[in-house]
């Protein structure tokens, strides 16, 4: 079967999205092409936050600022892995992404007004604004298509229930200590129920299914042809241009012919092993990113003279995952974004001693667990706190009160003790470590201190924190038994070490001309970050741009 359109994009996450409703907005006939039996890729599991600095959200909430203070930022942040182009056609289309969005289609965003920048101490670090996130969807506006959207992640919900970070997880963690968050949770989770029993499913959706609804949502507007279940085989070529693909569907192949040619967005390669075994550790990591994410878009670039970007300063956005015993046997994967920030846990080695501040980003732990595990060993840590931490915050999948813990101890996901030397034996750490390490930290913490790793410094540290913390919201002491311990090891949300393109998101040739017909974005493209992670929201808010800035010149026909 022949296929005609203008545009075909290969992949439905934010990048494939954007790029897909951008192109129809702009009066392409656009056709989308998914892998997987259902839409919204990696996104759709995710935290949901866009970067996006100096938008129109940010506008409106009376944060404006000058757009050098972006760049200065990751000037300093990426050092000599810093792409003026990509950089610059980053910062000039993200807020006009956002404002496209907004007017044009049904996405609507929330302004993280006080979520500052990862390094917030350094030279033009954002202090609140350039974050945005999707609002809130009622998932029964998508009607029948709602069957096709990727649920949220079963590790980071509640029975199927998507919660938001600010307000929203913050009622879900004092539902205990204060009667407007119970009325809150108990408003929530009453619908939740209800729903569950009505459709089979959360539809009151949050974060990256937010995003993921709302774009599907605009897509369906905008009279886009989407064929889940359709994985791209190869390119087709007209010459040195590209010109279509040939796609493997439940029907058999799929020619489709596209006269402004193809966007690869099909989710990097988290999940391709060989591929992954070119990089330094952890080539072993366990990705949260979506299984079918196998490197296709990579392998379809380099057929057409593409190359993959090899000098990052890591191959991926790494995360600490633990892994989750479930009851019918089954293994899930939990990323610790929030818990290590709050004040009474730390990490440690197998030696007992710490490695890191506990409290910078995600990224930041896995990269400095790399370098302080030396090579051929495990690498792994755990996250030691005391009863009192737990039953406050939860750690990894574990609940705070009143949510039981115990079946978290029985399966193993947790270790638990009376003693701290009587937990290091149990889970194969150094005893005498971690005794020497606890009386450290806690006659620090005591004080509202961290003399060691300098918890609580910066404005990101402490917003990570608890504010009803003093006097240091990210230091409490380890010390009211029992204890407890959850293993965590080198995770990612995606790869990095995607195709090189320029700032029109085309992909690159060896020689560095782009190839006509071409483009990729999200994490088929390089990283515009070079590597590194400088805020939260680094992933979605370039996959959004550069697939706008795709669709915008697939569009203009240059």
């Amino acid at each position: 079967m022949d296929l005609d359109c203008d545009l075909l994009v290969i992949g439905s996450g934010a990048a494939g999205l954007a790029a897909a409703v951008t192109a129809a907005h702009h009066g392409l006939r656009v056709i989308v092409a998914e892998k997987s039996a259902t839409l919204g890729g990696t996104t759709a599991w995710s935290g949901g936050w866009i970067w996006a600095p100096c938008n129109p959200v940010a506008h409106r909430h009376g944060i404006v600022e000058d757009p050098s203070e972006p760049r200065r930022y990751l000037e300093t942040v990426l050092g000599d892995t810093f792409n003026a182009e990509l950089v610059d056609a980053f910062l000039n289309a993200a807020p006009q992404m956002v404002g496209f969005f907004e007017d044009k289609t049904a996405l609507s965003f929330d302004c993280g007004a006080k979520i500052p920048d990862t390094y917030s101490q350094l030279p033009g670090a954002g202090m609140g604004g350039r974050s945005v996130i999707a609002q809130p969807y009622d998932a029964r506006d998508l009607g029948d298509a709602i069957q096709l959207l990727r649920k949220p992640m079963r590790e980071t919900t509640f029975w199927g229930m998507t919660i938001q970070a600010g307000p929203d997880l913050r009622a879900f963690m004092t539902a205990t200590r204060s009667v407007g968050s119970a009325l809150h949770v108990a408003k929530r989770l009453g619908r939740h129920v209800f729903e569950l029993a009505r459709f089979g499913r959360g539809m009151q959706l949050r974060n990256g299914n937010a995003l993921a609804a709302r774009l599907l949502r605009s897509a369906l507007d905008q009279g886009v042809v989407l064929l889940p279940g359709h994985a791209a085989a190869d390119l087709t070529f007209d010459k040195s241009a590209v010109v279509g693909a040939t796609l493997s569907g439940p029907g058999g192949a799929v020619q489709v012919n596209a006269k402004r040619g193809v966007v690869l967005a099909a989710g990097g390669f988290p999940h391709d092993m060989m591929r992954r075994d070119q990089f330094p550790r952890p080539e072993n990591h366990l990705s949260l990113a979506l299984p079918h994410a196998t490197g296709d878009g990579l392998r379809l670039g380099e057929s057409a003279g593409g190359h993959q970007a090899m000098t990052l300063a890591s191959p991926g956005a790494w995360c600490p995952v633990s892994r989750v015993p479930f009851a019918d046997g089954s293994t899930g994967i939990f990323p610790h974004i929030i818990d290590r920030g709050k004040p009474g846990v730390i990490g440690v080695l197998a030696s007992g001693q710490r490695f890191t501040n506990e409290g910078l980003g995600y990224h930041d732990f896995v990269r400095d667990m790399l370098v302080a595990v030396p090579d051929g060993m495990p690498v792994e840590s755990w996250l030691i706190c005391d009863h009192r931490f737990i039953r406050r915050y939860g750690l990894g999948i574990v609940r705070p009160a009143p949510v039981p813990l115990g079946p978290w101890v029985k399966n193993g996901y947790m270790t638990r003790a009376d003693t701290p030397e009587a937990l290091a034996k149990a889970c194969g750490i150094d005893p005498t470590g971690l005794v020497r390490t606890l009386e450290a930290y806690n006659a620090g913490a005591r004080l509202g201190e961290d003399p060691a790793f300098g918890r609580g410094t910066t404005p990101y540290m402490r917003l990570q924190g608890d504010p009803d913390m003093a006097p240091n919201p990210c230091n409490a002491p380890i010390e009211t038994g029992p204890f407890y311990a959850v293993k965590v090891v080198p995770g990612s949300f995606g790869t990095f070490a995607g195709l090189q393109t320029d700032g029109s998101a085309r992909v690159l040739a060896a020689e560095g001309e782009p190839i006509p017909g071409l483009y990729a974005a999200g994490t088929d493209m390089a990283s515009v970050m070079g590597g590194h992670y400088p805020a939260g929201g680094i992933n979605l808010g370039p996959a959004l741009t550069f697939g706008f800035i795709a669709a915008r010149h697939a569009a203009a026909g240059v």
